[in-house]
C-alpha cells in the first residue's frame, strides 16, 4: 500500500496525516490556514507540500490523480459544545471539502467530524455531499468512539467515506478493542508544562452518579479517572475547560460528601492540577517528539482539534482494506 497517495485538507497539526503515514498512505500535500498548525505541521512532515492558504483559495485540478481525499473540516459550526450554527457559520467548509474531491476525483475519501453532523444537521451533510453521488457509492456515516480503537479518551466522532463508483469498496470499523485506561499515558506527577489554572469546587454542583462525571467544579474541564480513557479533549482548553488530574484522590469522598447532603465546598480542590499540553497530546496519541508551536493557548487548540493519530490510522486501514481495485 506504500505507493497510495493522498492529500489532507485541514490538516491542522497533523493528526490524520500521521495516522495515514503508519497505515502506508503517502501524504504528498496538506492543506491549513491557521499559522501555528502549519508551523507544527511542516515541522513533523518536512516531506509533505503544505499549502498555508484558505482552501477556497486553491484550486485542486492540480492534485487530479492522487488516490485519497482525506480531512476533518472545522466541526464548530456542528459541535455541540458550540452555537451549532450548521450552514449559517462561516466556518463552514463542507462545501470545499465536496469540491476537492470532485475536482481531484481520488478512489477514495474519508471525512472525520463530530456526530452532530451526522444527527442534528443530517440533512444538510446529505444535501451537501449529493454531488458526489454520480461518481461515487458513498456509505451511512459511522459513528465511532476513539476510546474503542486504543485511544485513552472518550471521543466520539463521525466517519463518512466514499469509493469512485469504477473502484468499489465496503468500509468496515474493526471490531471495539478493550479500552484503554488514561493511565497508561499519564500519571499523578507532571509530564511537560506547568498548567497555572485552578480547580475550584462548583457553587451549585451538577451531581451524578460517577464522581467523575457531572460538574463538582467550575469550568467544562473535568477530574480524570486514571483507569479509565480521560474525557474528551478540546480545542478550547487551556484555562478551565481542561481535565484536571485529582493527585490526592479528594474527588470520590467529596462526591461521597454531595450524594449524602453535605454542602457544596468553596474555593480550590487542594493538589488538583490541570493537564499540560504534552498529556492532552499523550491522550491523543501524539508521541512526545512531535512539538506543537505557538503560544500555550495554540498548542492547547492544536492538539484538541486533531484527529488522534490511532484512530486516523484504524480508519485509514479499513479504508484501503475495503478498496475493491487499489
Amino acid at each position: 500500500m506504500s505507493d497510495i497517495r493522498a492529500i489532507d485538507l485541514f490538516c491542522g497539526a497533523g493528526g490524520l496525516t500521521l495516522g495515514m503515514k503508519r497505515a502506508g498512505v503517502h501524504t504528498v500535500a496538506a492543506v491549513e490556514y491557521d499559522r501555528d498548525a502549519c508551523r507544527t505541521f511542516e515541522a513533523s512532515f518536512p516531506d509533505v507540500t503544505l499549502i498555508e492558504d484558505d482552501i477556497r483559495n486553491v484550486d485542486f485540478h492540480a492534485y487530479s490523480g492522487l488516490d485519497l481525499v482525506v480531512g476533518g473540516p472545522p466541526c464548530q459550526p456542528w459541535s455541540t459544545g458550540g452555537k451549532r450554527m450548521g450552514e449559517r457559520d462561516t466556518r463552514d467548509m463542507l462545501p470545499e471539502f465536496v469540491r476537492a474531491v470532485l475536482e481531484i476525483r481520488p478512489k477514495a475519501f474519508l471525512m472525520e467530524n463530530v456526530p452532530g453532523l451526522a444527527g442534528t444537521h443530517r440533512d444538510y451533510l446529505i444535501e451537501t455531499v449529493r454531488p458526489l453521488l454520480d461518481h461515487y457509492d458513498i456509505a451511512d456515516p459511522i459513528l465511532v468512539n476513539a476510546a474503542e480503537h486504543g485511544v485513552p479518551q472518550k471521543r466520539r466522532r463521525m466517519l463518512l467515506t466514499g469509493y469512485r463508483k469504477d473502484v468499489g469498496g465496503v468500509f468496515e470499523v474493526p471490531q471495539a478493542r478493550k479500552l484503554v485506561p488514561a493511565s497508561t499515558v499519564i500519571g499523578k506527577s507532571i509530564v511537560g508544562e506547568h498548567n497555572p489554572s485552578k480547580v475550584t469546587y462548583a457553587k451549585n454542583p451538577d451531581i451524578r452518579p460517577n464522581p467523575f462525571d457531572g460538574q463538582l467544579f467550575n469550568g467544562g474541564g473535568r477530574g480524570i479517572d486514571l483507569s479509565k480513557p480521560s474525557p474528551t479533549i478540546l480545542a478550547s482548553a487551556g484555562g478551565n475547560k481542561t481535565p484536571f488530574v485529582d493527585v490526592a484522590d479528594l474527588v470520590p469522598a467529596y462526591h461521597s460528601h454531595l450524594m449524602a447532603g453535605g454542602k457544596p465546598r468553596s474555593g480550590t480542590l487542594p493538589n488538583a492540577r490541570r493537564i499540560s499540553v504534552r498529556e492532552c497530546a499523550r491522550l491523543q496519541t501524539f508521541p512526545d517528539e512531535m512539538l506543537f508551536h505557538g503560544r500555550r493557548s495554540s498548542q492547547y487548540r492544536q492538539v484538541g482539534n486533531a484527529v488522534p493519530p490511532v484512530l486516523a490510522e484504524m480508519a485509514a486501514r479499513a479504508l484501503l482494506k475495503g478498496m475493491h481495485a487499489v
